[in-house]
């Protein structure tokens, strides 16, 4: 992660061809379809028991926290998330990957840039 490059991890075996170009196109038409971004803290207690966050082991944010920040993509993606964001994900512009990797066995990682 760094300055408009990221990476993507996935777990499978073994890596399907096309696979980078088919994520990059998937990506560029959510952010082409503009969802509007929206943060809202949440109790702790309550972030906790909500399903959407489940999958970003909301659980193992440390105990003394009591508020989370929560960002929604709206009809795309919910996180409990301390990050910067846009207000739209049309405001990101455009993906291309970089490159596809496959790290070992069931292990595959995409890298990718931000482009104008």
């Amino acid at each position: 992660m760094g300055p408009l490059v990221a990476r993507m991890d996935f777990e499978f075996d073994p890596l399907p061809d096309g696979f980078g170009a088919h994520v990059e196109d998937l990506v560029n038409a959510e952010l082409e379809a503009d969802h509007p971004i929206a943060v809202s803290f949440l109790p702790r207690r309550i972030a906790i028991a909500d399903r959407e966050l489940l999958r970003t082991k909301v659980n193992l944010i440390p105990e003394t926290v009591t508020e989370v920040r929560v960002v929604d993509i709206v009809g795309l993606d919910k996180q409990a998330d301390g990050g910067t964001h846009v207000r739209s994900t049309r405001e990101v512009g455009h993906i291309h990957v970089l490159k596809t990797e496959s790290k070992d066995k069931g292990n595959k990682r995409i890298r990718l840039e931000v482009v104008a």
